[in-house]
């Protein structure tokens, strides 16, 4: 099977943010607003007169992503709406040059590529404004693959193009032979994944994508023997229940639930892309920046077993638990780790049993990632077991991670 080694470099990313971000951003209520509300174009439109981002918005966010410990940004460059956030380059006047006199697009990865970050780019299937897409389709996909081609060519080097929107005909014919080779003729180790929705979470879909996509779910494992090329995987999750701004969205997932999907993800060498829906002023909400910031200090504790590492195939006792590697080093995961606390004190006091498995290697040292501390193993007869300790009472990440170094 070839492997293709931008795909083994998207794999090594691990965690990625998304970022939805328009003319609905400044609505604050959610992305398909529009649509769901029943807004008329002639009123959405109206947002245009004062969505105007703040100067430093995308440095910003560029500076947010790194402190969390993203390696990528995939931002909206055109949602469903049909309001694109870089130069249309004479397709339309819905876009941000025309509406703010700004092409955000370039700003965006003027500060990603000025602060180590890779760029990547969403782009919608589908367009509520856009009336070709209903009434002649194959018009429509020409339209289309002027859009994409503009943001491949114009902006140099980027991580990827993210489809979204095949789900909303999907019995028709998308044309994406042509699509997908006007980005290789531009982007020719850009990552191409087209998401596949809520229905058909982990299929491939054409033989030319790069990834699949778990959209607010559970990855599953990949490249299984019957597969027809080398892929990698993806999940992307909201961490409340919309993905654009939604000012009344206090539904929060928990900060322990979205490290553990994390973990899950790379259990499954696929990464997480976890959303952060901007305010219309382009700045991250409070509570969202504060959420990232705590999952970004569980990410530098235990940093070198998230990124470049692969599942081991070691099996252990316990399903919620696995390990992985780099090299002659094992990362064992432990999920749903309690903190010690004196009984009438902390619900989550009851020390777990310790992990086994079987594991044919000398260990030369193993040390729990978070706080460098020893951790008790023993080994005998090709079997490990790792007693779990808890968090010390004032700690709690839901997981930790031991590290075991072997000889050579």
């Amino acid at each position: 099977m070839i492997v293709k080694q931008y795909v083994k470099d998207f794999e090594k990313l691990g965690f990625g943010m998304f970022v939805h971000f328009g003319l609905y951003s400044e609505l604050g209520k959610g992305e398909w607003s529009q649509n769901t509300l029943q807004i008329s174009q002639a009123e959405y439109e109206k947002l245009c007169d004062r969505f105007n981002p703040d100067k430093d918005w995308a440095k910003k966010l560029v500076a947010l992503a790194k402190e969390v410990g993203c390696k990528y940004i995939n931002l909206t460059t055109r949602h469903h709406d049909g309001f694109s956030l870089y130069d249309t380059c004479g397709l339309n006047e819905y876009d941000a040059p025309h509406v703010c006199g700004r092409d955000l697009v370039r700003e965006f990865v003027d500060a990603c590529n000025e602060g180590g970050i890779i760029p990547f780019f969403y782009h919608t299937l589908f367009d509520w404004k856009d009336d070709l897409f209903e009434t002649d389709f194959k018009g429509y996909l020409k339209y289309l693959r002027q859009s994409v081609e503009i943001i491949c060519k114009n902006y140099g080097k980027i991580g990827g193009i993210w489809f979204d929107g095949y789900w909303r005909r999907r019995d028709c014919d998308w044309e994406e032979d042509e699509l997908y080779g006007l980005i290789r003729k531009y982007q020719p180790e850009a990552m191409i994944i087209n998401n596949t929705g809520l229905s058909e979470r982990g299929a491939l879909g054409h033989i030319e994508l790069d990834s699949v996509t778990f959209e607010r779910g559970k990855p599953l494992p990949i490249n299984q023997p019957d597969a027809p090329k080398y892929i990698a995987g993806e999940m992307c999750q909201v961490m409340n229940d919309h993905w654009g701004y939604a000012e009344e969205d206090v539904n929060y997932k928990s900060v322990g639930s979205l490290i553990n999907d994390l973990v899950q993800c790379r259990r499954y060498h696929c990464n997480l892309l976890l959303n952060v829906g901007p305010m219309g002023n382009g700045l991250v909400r409070p509570i969202d920046a504060e959420i990232l910031r705590l999952i970004g200090k569980f990410v530098a504790k235990n940093a070198e077993s998230l990124y470049d590492v692969e599942p081991s195939g070691i099996e252990v006792d316990n399903p919620d638990d696995f390990i992985l590697k780099n090299g002659n080093t094992y990362y064992v995961f432990r999920v749903n780790v309690p903190m010690s606390a004196n009984l009438d004190v902390a619900l989550s006091s009851e020390h777990r049993a310790g992990i086994s498995f079987d594991f044919d290697k000398k260990i030369e040292s193993a040390v729990w990632l978070d706080n460098g501390e020893t951790a008790n193993v023993t080994a005998e007869n090709g079997r490990v077991n790792i007693k779990t300790t808890p968090y010390t009472y004032g700690r709690s990440y839901h997981v930790r991670v031991c590290k075991l170094v072997c000889e050579e």
